[in-house]
C-alpha cells in the first residue's frame, strides 16, 4: 500500500470522528435545552451516519460523514408547573437527550480517532526510515 494512501485514509477517519465528536458535544450542551413556548419542542438530538466514499485522488476507499440527522425519539415529560414552556397539566417537554449514550459514544469516537492517529504516527516513522536508509 502507498505510504500517502495510509495517510489519506486515516486522515478522513479521524475528520469523520471530528465531525461526531462536535455533534456530540452539542448534544450534551443542549440537554436541559427546553422550548421557550409552551407546548414548544426542545432540543432534538442529533445524530451521524457515516459512509464510505472512493477517494479518487487514491483510489483507496475512505469514510465521510454522510449525514448529520435527528433523533426521532419521543421526548420525555416532567413535572414543572413553574417552568415557561410547561403546558396546561404542568409537563414541560424534555429533550431526548441521554448523557449517558453520549458519553459512550463520545468514548468510541475518541478510541476511533486515536486508532487512526496511531495509523498516521506509524505511517510517518516508516517514512522516516525509509529517508534515512536513503541517506
Amino acid at each position: 500500500m502507498d505510504i500517502s494512501k495510509a495517510l489519506d485514509i486515516s486522515s478522513a477517519g479521524m475528520e469523520a470522528q471530528t465531525s461526531r465528536l462536535r455533534v456530540i458535544a452539542e448534544n450534551l450542551a443542549n440537554q436541559d435545552t427546553t422550548g421557550s413556548a409552551p407546548g414548544a419542542d426542545p432540543y432534538r438530538r442529533k445524530t451521524v451516519t457515516f459512509a464510505e466514499v472512493l477517494d479518487p485522488a487514491t483510489g483507496a476507499q475512505t469514510v465521510s460523514v454522510k449525514r448529520i440527522g435527528k433523533d426521532m425519539t419521543d421526548f420525555t415529560m416532567k413535572y414543572d408547573p413553574s417552568h415557561p414552556a410547561a403546558n396546561a397539566q404542568g409537563y414541560v417537554k424534555m429533550p431526548n437527550v441521554n448523557s449517558f449514550v453520549e458519553l459512550m459514544d463520545m468514548r468510541e469516537a475518541e478510541r476511533s480517532y486515536s486508532a487512526n492517529l496511531n495509523v498516521m504516527q506509524v505511517t510517518r516513522s516508516m517514512l522516516t526510515r525509509t529517508i534515512d536508509m536513503l541517506k
